[in-house]
């Protein structure tokens, strides 16, 4: 079946619609520092002899420079040029930049983060951790904050959150779960939440926060999927409002900037220490940042602030109710519903198959029709309801999940015995850092039963972890691991 013609069929899109946004644009001017900087740049070329060595497309593959434009490897500079700025420290457009985006999302200080979340969670385990510090996180957090603890030395305290079984995903953390950690972990330095998870499932955050203060530890909230939140009153409320002291936001994820950018916030009454992690990105950055990444954050912050912005993000969360709405009349396929006492973001759909498997109900929509889902995971698969979706685009994904609904389509996915979704709780042996620094051998899959990880295995989407250095390998960790040939292990 063919894709349709992405046109906006809905009562808030169309050409008229449209009109009034461009007529509003013109009359609240949004300022973008950055955007503005290398504006001016490409319209004052000059002779240059400096990187980035393909020197505005003239020393790039002709192929290339024909797919993605020449104007863009125009603008493919870094700072310390053209009055552009600088990153580290911040200065000029950037640094009035990174100023708006703070205020935009309520924050005493944002940083602009060019390797993704990834950085900032680097950063925060780096400035704010250190070796033999026990941090209590949740087992579903992203590798990255692993990554940082390998590398400060810090030790993870596994906060086990709710399950849901029959979706075959991680719930949401709970504010007593919290506490009798704290309780349990006297000399705990951190509470290091991911939130909402992946799916769009939402911890109570700022029940969660009281908690911390009464303990007295800082709360690090890992809100990469939630950058919407601060722009849209049907969303749920961001940590940065709620008493985090710092929150990581993906950008890139949902808010409109170039894949690889993101922000890291500290919060307006945070009294971590900003300077240290300034210092840790400075460490963790290129030293030639990208001005095209830089202005994409810039230019999203200053989207989802402007009119047009704001009636892109209704639309999406008009378009997943919309969504929701015709999986309610379907017989065997199912959405997530906040049903058990915790809050979901509604722009994140997930949805199942009584019949098929994630995977299986994956490959239906992708080669039968087309469509492209965020991810598939054992029991289901999620579905991001996106500013840049129209609802013409909703409208034909649901025209297909009516047909599938409809079709004795059989599920395959379970004779490769294979799992998607880690679920389990660890059994730790050694420290990651001990185990991540010791001597190591590869041996096949099938002898490591019984051995000590020496790896990181999380596979991405969503990058959750299934083994990390220092857990036991056992018989219930070979069903995700079916794309493995040897394993890491402990010699």
């Amino acid at each position: 079946m063919t894709n349709v013609t992405k046109k906006d069929k809905s009562p808030k899109g169309g050409l008229e619609n449209n009109n009034m946004v461009c007529k509003q644009d013109k009359k609240s001017k949004i300022h973008a520092p950055i955007v503005e900087a290398l504006k001016k740049t490409y319209e004052t070329p000059s002779y240059q002899f400096h990187i980035p060595g393909h020197t505005r497309g003239n020393g790039s593959l002709p192929e290339f420079r024909k797919l993605i434009g020449k104007k863009a490897l125009c603008v493919d500079t870094t700072d310390e040029f053209d009055g552009l700025g600088t990153l580290h420290p911040a200065t000029g457009p950037i640094k009035e930049a990174q100023e708006l985006a703070a205020k935009a999302f309520s924050a005493k200080k944002t940083f602009f983060l060019i390797n993704g979340s990834t950085a900032g969670n680097l950063a925060l385990a780096m400035a704010l951790t250190k070796k033999g510090k026990k941090i209590i996180t949740n087992r579903n957090c992203h590798r990255s904050i692993l990554t940082g603890m390998i590398i400060s030395g810090a030790e993870p305290v596994w906060l086990i959150p709710n399950r849901f079984e029959e979706w075959g995903i991680w719930g949401n953390v709970t504010p007593e779960s919290v506490e009798d950690m704290l309780n349990k972990t006297p000399d705990a330095g951190m509470v290091w939440i991911t939130n909402p998870t992946y799916e769009g499932v939402v911890s109570d955050i700022k029940s969660i926060a009281a908690v911390c203060k009464k303990y007295n530890v800082p709360l690090i909230v890992d809100e990469a999927h939630a950058c919407l939140w601060n722009f849209n009153g049907h969303l749920p409320t961001s940590a940065l409002k709620l008493g985090a002291d710092a929150v990581v936001h993906s950008l890139h994820k949902t808010g409109g900037s170039m894949s690889q950018s993101s922000m890291l916030h500290i919060a307006e009454n945070s009294t971590l220490d900003v300077d240290a992690v300034e210092k840790a990105l400075k460490l963790l950055h290129t030293t030639s940042p990208s001005l095209m990444l830089l202005a994409s954050l810039d230019s999203a912050r200053a989207n989802l602030e402007s009119p047009r912005g704001r009636k892109q993000l209704e639309r999406a969360v008009q378009n997943a109710k919309y969504l929701r709405r015709e999986i309610d009349k379907l017989e065997h396929i199912h959405d997530l519903k906040p049903d058990f006492g915790y809050k979901t973001d509604i722009t994140k759909v997930f949805i199942r198959d009584d019949r098929l498997s994630g995977k299986r109900l994956e490959s239906i929509l992708e080669i039968d029709f087309n469509i492209e889902v965020e991810s598939a995971s054992d029991a289901g698969l999620l579905i991001l309801s996106n500013i840049g979706n129209t609802r013409a685009d909703m409208q034909y994904l649901v025209k297909c999940l009516q047909i599938i609904d409809k079709t004795n389509y059989t599920d395959i996915c379970y004779l490769e015995k294979k799992k998607y979704m880690p679920m389990l709780t660890p059994i730790i042996k050694m420290t990651l850092r001990e185990a991540f620094y010791s001597h190591k051998e590869t041996i096949p899959k099938e002898q490591a039963v019984g051995r000590i990880s020496a790896e990181v295995i999380a596979e991405c989407p969503p990058g959750i972890a299934v083994l990390l250095p220092g857990e036991l390998i056992t018989e219930e960790h070979i069903p995700y691991l079916m794309d493995y040939d040897t394993i890491e292990v402990i010699k």
